[in-house]
């Protein structure tokens, strides 16, 4: 009887690198956290370079300078007027020939004084400011929250490939060893495929993994507006701060006053009832005081006669103008503008429900992220504590290859899940604080606090 011919196994790249390779990337690792950017500089750089976050303060500054125009119908306004004119004059009985020019100049002035269109509009001035206050905090909570986004994203990335070459490292010493004992005898060449097969698969993951966080930096450096932008860790261990105040309703009732959608739909409903007092001053007079002073000068003369002549003129006076009838335009009007006031209020109510919903939906899902990290945290002590088990019984023959393979494959996917479980929660915190409208950029220095120093 023949021997069976022993399968060649395919060869393995070397699991423990040399110590001075060891040593680089050591110092590579501590170089790069030493040139890390923390979240706060990071959003201050985007905050200087997003072209969303820009174009939407140059809308508020456009804003406030419209707010202002609407100063202009109760403040006075004056406008001087000048000409020069020649004049031929021809007369047959009697016979009179002569040119002569004339020259005037007018300067008038006008103060409303009882205009309630006017007045309505200067006071929507106010809340269109108010109106382009929130516009702004809106967007400025939006770019804390795209900025952490990208963050995170790629810390969450950089884990997820350091995870998946541990977890290459891992498999490659568990095929090194199924082909020694494949070698020896005391393991079939199943041992092998499967740890081979296993060792490919996390091959693909990792040039998957690469190519993630290639993106992730890519998305990053475009925010903020730097290239190679390198974001500082969390610390390990790491202790997640608690939701305070530790209540939803809390959460729901601050939202009512300083959230930037329910402010601006506020604003909106004020500036409607405003529109309605201008509609219905359609049917109002209006008085205005009027001044005028005029100068004419013939320096050649007049028709009557041939001397230098000056003409001074000043007026004083009232205007008042009362609307008889305007073929119903007015009527209709208002009954638009109520209709619009209506609608701004059923747009403010939608505005405090939408809010509510999305408090209460962040608020849970923080909570519910907070329980995900501590039972992912007690299942990475299971799932290692599973694979030092299994690792034994291979050694002792109880257990087989594929069982330390899934065992290591669990264990670096809870690793992954309880990084990523993190991220979401401090994310999440972020996403309440937009959700009812308190969030800041301060908010960003507490989440420094939990990097790397």
């Amino acid at each position: 009887m023949t021997t069976p011919k022993k399968l060649q196994a395919p060869a393995v790249p070397p699991v423990i690198a040399p110590l001075s390779m060891a040593i680089a990337l050591a110092l590579m690792a501590v170089a790069q956290q030493a040139q890390a950017q923390s979240l706060v500089e990071l959003y201050e750089s985007a905050r200087a370079f997003d072209a969303s976050y820009q174009s939407a303060r140059l809308q508020y500054d456009a804003n406030l300078a419209r707010a202002e125009q609407a100063k202009a119908g109760i403040l006075p306004t004056a406008g001087l007027a000048g000409g020069a004119s020649r004049t031929a004059f021809e007369n047959t009985n009697p016979v009179v020939d002569r040119s002569f020019s004339t020259q005037n100049a007018t300067l008038t002035a006008t103060q409303p004084l009882y205009r309630p269109q006017n007045w309505a509009t200067y006071e929507q001035g106010a809340r269109q400011v108010d109106q382009a206050k929130a516009q702004l905090e809106a967007a400025e909570q939006d770019l804390i929250v795209r900025t952490s986004q990208a963050y995170f994203d790629v810390l969450a990335a950089q884990d997820t490939l350091a995870f998946v070459q541990a977890q290459k490292a891992a498999v490659a010493e568990q095929l090194a060893s199924a082909k020694r004992n494949f070698e020896v005898g005391t393991s079939t060449i199943t041992d092998t495929r499967e740890a081979q097969a296993r060792y490919d698969l996390v091959i693909a993951q990792e040039i998957a993994a690469e190519n993630d966080l290639r993106v992730k930096k890519i998305a990053l450096d475009q925010l903020v507006g730097k290239t190679e932008s390198q974001p500082k860790g969390l610390l390990a261990p790491v202790n997640l701060p608690p939701v305070v105040p530790a209540d939803v309703n809390t959460w729901v009732q601050q939202s009512e006053t300083v959230h930037p959608s329910i402010r601006l739909a506020q604003s909106g409903l004020d500036i409607a009832e405003l529109e309605v007092k201008k509609a219905e001053a359609g049917h109002k007079p209006t008085l205005d005081a009027t001044a005028s002073y005029n100068v004419t000068r013939n320096p050649s003369g007049t028709t009557q006669t041939a001397l230098s002549t000056r003409t001074n003129t000043s007026t004083v006076g009232l205007l008042l103008n009362v609307p008889l009838f305007a073929g119903f335009a007015t009527q209709n009007r208002v009954k638009e503008t109520l209709a619009l006031k209506d609608k701004a209020r059923s747009d403010l109510d939608g505005a405090r429900r939408t809010v509510a919903q999305s408090t209460r939906t962040a608020y849970f899902g923080v909570l519910s992220g907070q329980g995900q990290v501590k039972a992912l945290e007690a299942a990475e002590l299971s799932s290692q504590s599973a694979l030092d088990a299994n690792k034994l019984g291979y050694q002792v023959g109880v257990r087989i290859n594929i069982d330390v393979l899934n065992a290591q494959s669990q264990l670096f996917q809870t690793k992954r899940d309880l990084a990523q479980a993190r991220y979401n929660v401090l994310l999440g915190g972020l996403r309440l604080r937009q959700a009812n409208g308190t969030l800041t950029p301060e908010d960003l220095r507490q989440v420094d606090g939990l990097l790397v120093k």
